[in-house]
């Protein structure tokens, strides 16, 4: 409960440096259309993590997503399958925060039916069933769709790039606050503990990363500065998905290889 708490609090006053940064750190609530520059308010320290999450990534996760790429197709598309079957336990609460009841109701079907008849989402069922195409949500977007604005742009030990308000939205998925996330098991009050949230994400990240070696690659190689290729995208990218306008959207974080090779070719 203490640990909850402080969470919470820590995420109040990332929204409040968020609110209340104006022209110094960045936009405060605005209106979805307006479209203002995020203010890269701390790039000496963005540069330096960017750097470490580089480095990071060269000696432990490029290794093992290689490693990942060479397993069996079927067991990677079950990983991939498992991991957003579980990502629809942050999407369900926010679909239903946004006003978006209707898709609240789709999405939950979506995860009982894969979590049962697909075999604890190993298969995703309801794809075949012909449900609509699934689009993620987190609170992130959520508090974007409220007119919360990003405030200054941010790179994450180990996570990478995000905003002020992503990453209070990131603790909101963490904490598991809502009754979602928190599921019961087997009737009693066992909870599912963030453990289970980070090892998807985790999972999540390698998948991608395999299936974006080269695409990755590419863009490292091709550009005149990496670090503000990837701010750029991400930034874009978050922009996309919080006005719900997922065509043409470019996807930073979790997204499949031809997404990156259409990039790569404009």
């Amino acid at each position: 409960m203490l640990k909850k708490l402080i969470i919470i609090i820590f995420s109040f006053f990332l929204l409040t440096f968020n609110v209340n940064a104006g022209d110094d750190g960045e936009l405060a609530l605005n209106n979805k259309e307006e479209q203002k520059e995020i203010k890269d308010c701390f790039e000496r320290l963005n540069r330096a993590t960017f750097a470490f999450n580089q480095g990071l990534d060269k000696a432990v996760i490029k290794p093992i997503a290689k490693n990942y790429k060479k397993l069996p197709d079927p067991i990677q598309r079950g990983t991939s399958n498992v991991v957003k079957n579980l990502s629809n336990l942050i999407t369900i609460p926010n679909n239903i925060l946004q006003g978006d009841v209707k898709l609240a109701i789709i999405n939950t079907a979506r995860l009982a039916v894969n979590t049962t008849v697909g075999l604890l989402g190993t298969i995703d069922v309801a794809n075949k069933m012909g449900f609509p195409k699934y689009e993620k949500e987190d609170y992130g977007q959520t508090l974007g769709a409220w007119g919360v604005g990003p405030g200054c742009y941010l790179v994450l030990p180990v996570l990478g790039p995000s905003t002020v308000r992503d990453t209070a939205g990131s603790f909101a998925n963490v904490i598991g606050g809502d009754p979602w996330y928190n599921a019961s098991t087997h009737g009693n009050n066992e909870f599912l503990s963030e453990r289970l949230y980070l090892t998807s994400k985790a999972l999540n990240g390698i998948d991608f990363r395999a299936n974006n070696i080269d695409s990755f690659d590419n863009l490292e190689k091709n550009s005149l500065d990496f670090y503000a290729s990837v701010k750029s995208l991400y930034v874009q990218d978050r922009e996309n998905k919080i006005n719900n306008n997922q065509r043409g959207s470019i996807e930073v974080l979790y997204k499949d290889e031809e997404d990156w090779e259409e990039i790569d070719s404009k």
